[in-house]
């Protein structure tokens, strides 16, 4: 324990977080400091261990050797303080943290917590809503659900609903929409946030190489769902995005051709931790939630197998 005296606590945290984050910023944010505070901090503890843990470039801080070897004991030391902290708070009983992109909290998944409190009124759920995958391991975040592929370093995921696209439009405009192709008279709203772009829907369809006419670029596509709503364009829409919207006849999907684009809803939580009571609680009911909400969907939009 004496080695702990050499380095402050503080510079230790901001070099997990960089090393984490990849970014300065992105460390800052985390902990709640300015960026030149976290630059500071990481000057003052390589200087405190007579080692480089990050190489000074153009683009932002490389991890040295020295830093790579480091970085992983970190991760795993600043993980058992914080599940220290959460059992001697008496959060390990009741509260379940959750973190999760702030469109599938607002479109799918709080307005139906209330299903879950009634099953389970023992448990407190709290949720983080960000964009950004925090690591399970070095917060107090019991799982995040994330859209990707399912390849993130250091961490366990689970796959929870493969991702499926198809366009949605007000009722107003899919009166007069007969084929696929009459979509491309529709003027477009694009999530300029999107993993994907209209080539793969266009694909499924027949249509390769056809031409959208795009109206609207927002960065988020929740809003990009309400401008469609209110009939201002067609956007490619996924299930949990757009199924509540579709179900209160909000918006139709005109077609029931949808496109895999690689990408899925993924359960994430910390490599090899020992999973919870509550949180094994809340998996069972997220995905006894998400098949039943899918089922409704497929009901509705049916399913037409792409075109090869």
């Amino acid at each position: 324990m004496r080695n702990l005296n050499l380095v402050h606590l503080n510079g230790l945290r901001a070099l997990e977080a960089v090393g984490r984050t990849g970014s300065l910023q992105a460390a800052a944010e985390e902990l709640g400091v300015t960026a030149g505070a976290i630059s500071q901090q990481i000057s003052k503890a390589e200087a405190q261990l007579g080692k480089q843990i990050f190489e000074r470039r153009p683009k932002g801080l490389v991890l040295t050797a020295a830093g790579r070897s480091m970085l992983p004991k970190l991760r795993q030391g600043f993980g058992l303080l914080s599940e220290a902290v959460a059992t001697v708070r008496g959060d390990d009983d009741r509260t379940l943290t959750i973190s999760v992109a702030p469109v599938f909290a607002a479109r799918w998944l709080v307005r139906r917590l209330d299903g879950f409190f009634r099953l389970h009124p023992d448990i407190d759920i709290r949720i983080d809503a960000t964009s950004r995958l925090i690591d399970p391991a070095t917060s107090d975040i019991d799982l995040a659900i994330r859209v990707g592929r399912g390849e993130w370093p250091g961490v366990d995921a689970e796959l929870l609903l493969a991702q499926e696209i198809f366009p949605v439009v007000a009722p107003a405009l899919a009166e007069k929409l007969r084929e696929p192709r009459d979509l491309l008279a529709l003027p477009v709203v694009i999530d300029s946030q999107a993993m994907f772009d209209w080539s793969l829907w266009l694909q499924a369809a027949g249509l390769t190489g056809a031409s959208i006419n795009p109206r609207h670029h927002l960065n988020e596509a929740s809003l990009c769902l309400d401008a469609v709503i209110a009939g201002q364009g067609v956007m490619l829409g996924w299930q949990t995005l757009t199924v509540d919207a579709i179900l209160g006849s909000c918006l139709l999907a005109p077609f029931p051709i949808r496109a895999t684009t690689g990408f899925a809803h993924y359960i994430v939580t910390a490599k090899g931790r020992r999973e919870t009571a509550k949180a094994r609680a809340f998996k069972t009911w997220l995905k006894a939630e998400l098949a039943e909400s899918m089922a409704a969907l497929d009901a509705v939009i049916g399913y037409q197998e792409p075109a090869l």
